[in-house]
């Protein structure tokens, strides 16, 4: 299943190559690729299986919607014989990358053939009952006539789907698309030949990254950065969410706490048209937003168009400058939110976390018991729903912190590294906050650190997993060659990657990898028909399992330590309960029953099978969220039965 209505819209709107590439040779490259092997869980040296997949993988980096290549031009890498690929293996570590070299070319070819193609398109008349299906799994195109009879369909579709906006949204959209497929080109292109080299190694470096796992990555120098912010939730910047309106940057929403909010100098719908008396009209939006940022506590000088009203109703345009003070921006938004639902004398506490974060000043773990401590204190608390639904994962000590709010003293995770070595991590606290019941509403998009902290809830027997059959599947980790953007640290000119270094396994010694952690009761919600998850990935780990630890041996920790961690360690220890068989068969018959019995709910479910499943028809079911209704529902049988 696909959001393809979605998905379509967005068809060329993808990341393009970093305008500015990385700063590599063929030795660089050589040497991050032996770091990334040197660290890696599975493979220590390149060999020939991956050496096909990073083929692939660069094809795939060139032209990820396949609109440019045509399958003629791609089976001299794909359909390769052993022979040639002994003979790249060889080159790839003796430093020479003229494969890819030969490849970049072919796509700078298909570039020129491209353009010439969109100028037939232009002179075509659309074709009529276009589908969004047509465009998903697409395979490379059979010839130069198969590639414009699928530009023509794609361009169809755009056209089709634009009519559906206002006229000026409509231009504004196919304007955009235009944009970002002629500055993908433009990059591609380059002005020298140094510049192209650079983007070959970095594309390569991409391609053989991600053959080694679905999540080792190599990250040019801006991604690096986009990616420490995403993790943190935080940036440097004036704290306003923009949109590229191509004739500047429109001003949406000026975030709460930001500079740009407190200065009361700007105001939404204000568009920035230069920076620094820099002009960024023209530039991608992450050029232009990159130039706005800056290190806490430096100006920026921007340059406003407002538009007013004069006394006739005329609309005029006023330009004018103002200086900004940078500072730090959490988006506590995109964090953690709490909410409230009324029951008998008191509520049930929902907790909906977006990511697992740590800073100098905020935490998970710290958030969340602030949010129920804060609920305790006006309302009676009669059970908690930890809502972690979408939520990719994070810092992981904050998936251990996050657990210590719930259990006593025990081992939270436990990680096996690349050379086999296992270490645990421990919640020492032994002072839970909440004690009572508890559920934990997971999806097919719940990753990673989330994994850990639903399965380990659920090992102790401490709370049940509600939602989707089963969530995403990524039960290993990775580390970060940058470290902290939190503390500015500076981003390497050559690019920084992320690892697969191990797997991780709660205390049950089941690791999640792949499959997942599983409901204890199944609410589908609007991810549970979708192909999404660990299994559907590239070249996903093969999981495994260790053996249990609800008896903590401190085999892990050195001898000389030992001794004080157990003395510490020995008191409030988090015993494993074994969740009532008879009660769990109450709650599930009485769930399946309601959603059996829910008009609405069928619907929804019918809908979900549907090719084009759109989410946004989650609304027309008569409730905005179905599967959190229903773990309500669930939640409040609990607490009645467990009392009775």
């Amino acid at each position: 299943m696909r959001l393809l209505s979605a998905w379509i819209l967005s068809f060329l709107l993808i990341f393009s190559l970093q305008s500015s590439p990385p700063d590599l040779t063929p030795e660089l490259t050589k040497k991050k690729i032996e770091e990334i092997l040197k660290a890696h869980v599975t493979f220590k040296e390149p060999n020939k299986e991956l050496i096909k997949r990073t083929l692939s993988n660069f094809l795939d980096e060139l032209d990820p919607i396949k609109t440019y290549l045509t399958k003629k031009e791609t089976d001299r890498w794909s359909s390769i014989s052993e022979q040639r690929l002994n003979e790249i293996l060889i080159q790839f570590k003796r430093e020479n990358f003229s494969v890819f070299e030969t490849m970049y070319e072919t796509m700078v070819s298909a570039i020129t053939r491209r353009n010439s193609l969109e100028e037939r398109l232009a002179k075509q008349p659309l074709l009529k009952n276009v589908q969004a299906s047509d465009f998903k799994d697409l395979t490379w195109a059979k010839d130069e006539e198969d590639l414009f009879n699928r530009l023509h369909k794609l361009r169809s579709l755009q056209l089709e789907m634009a009519d559906k906006l206002d006229n000026e949204s409509k231009d504004m959209l196919l304007k955009r698309i235009n944009k970002r497929r002629t500055s993908r080109e433009s990059e591609i292109l380059e002005d020298s030949s140094e510049k192209q080299t650079k983007h070959v190694l970095a594309t390569v470096l991409k391609a053989f990254s991600s053959a080694l796992d679905s999540h080792t990555m190599y990250f040019t120098p801006n991604e690096a950065t986009q990616f420490m912010i995403q993790v943190q939730q935080r940036l440097f910047g004036i704290g306003a969410q923009l949109r590229d309106d191509l004739n500047g940057l429109t001003i949406v929403r000026l975030l709460d706490g930001g500079p740009a909010l407190l200065s009361s100098k700007m105001k939404a719908g204000d568009r920035i048209i230069a920076v620094n008396k820099e002009p960024i009209i023209g530039l991608d939006i992450e050029d232009a937003v990159e130039k706005i940022r800056g290190p806490k506590g430096s100006p920026v000088t921007l340059t406003l168009l407002r538009e007013t009203e004069s006394v006739t109703e005329e609309k005029l345009e006023e330009t004018f400058d103002i200086e900004i003070v940078r500072d730090e921006i959490v988006l506590k938004e995109t964090r953690f939110e709490k909410h409230i639902k009324p029951f008998g004398d008191g509520v049930i506490a929902h907790i909906k976390l977006f990511s697992f974060y740590q800073d100098p000043n905020f935490s998970s773990a710290s958030d969340i018991q602030k949010a129920l401590e804060e609920i305790a204190e006006e309302h009676k608390i009669h059970g908690v729903i930890l809502d972690l639904r979408n939520n990719a994962g994070g810092v992981l000590p904050q998936a251990v912190a996050v657990c210590g709010l719930f259990i006593e003293k025990g081992i939270v995770c436990s990680i096996k590294d690349h050379q086999g070595r296992v270490q645990h991590l421990r919640n020492i606290e032994g002072d839970p906050y909440w004690k009572g019941p508890l559920v934990v509403l997971t999806n097919k998009g719940s990753a990673s650190a989330s994994e850990i902290v639903a399965q380990t809830l659920q090992d102790y027997g401490r709370a049940l997993i509600i939602g989707d059959k089963a969530t995403y599947g990524k039960g290993s980790y990775q580390t970060f060659t940058l470290e902290s953007v939190a503390n500015q640290a500076k981003v390497n000119p050559e690019g920084e990657y992320k690892v697969t270094r191990g797997l991780y396994y709660t205390v049950s010694g089941i690791s999640p990898q792949l499959n997942g952690a599983q409901a204890n009761i199944v609410v589908p919600g609007s991810l549970s028909e979708f192909e999404f998850g660990e299994s559907h990935g590239k070249h996903p780990l093969t999981p495994d399992s260790i053996d249990p630890n609800f008896e903590d041996d401190f085999s892990d920790i050195h001898p000389f330590h030992r001794g004080r961690v157990m003395r510490a360690y020995k008191t409030n220890l988090q015993q494993k309960q074994d969740f009532n068989e008879g009660l769990l068969s109450i709650l599930t018959k009485n769930s399946t029953s309601r959603i059996e019995n829910n008009p609405n709910y069928q619907n929804f479910l019918k809908e979900l099978k549907k090719t084009e499943f759109d989410i946004d028809t989650f609304e027309k079911f008569g409730m905005n969220d179905l599967q959190l209704e229903e773990t309500l529902n669930i939640m409040k049988d609990m607490v009645l039965l467990q009392n009775n």
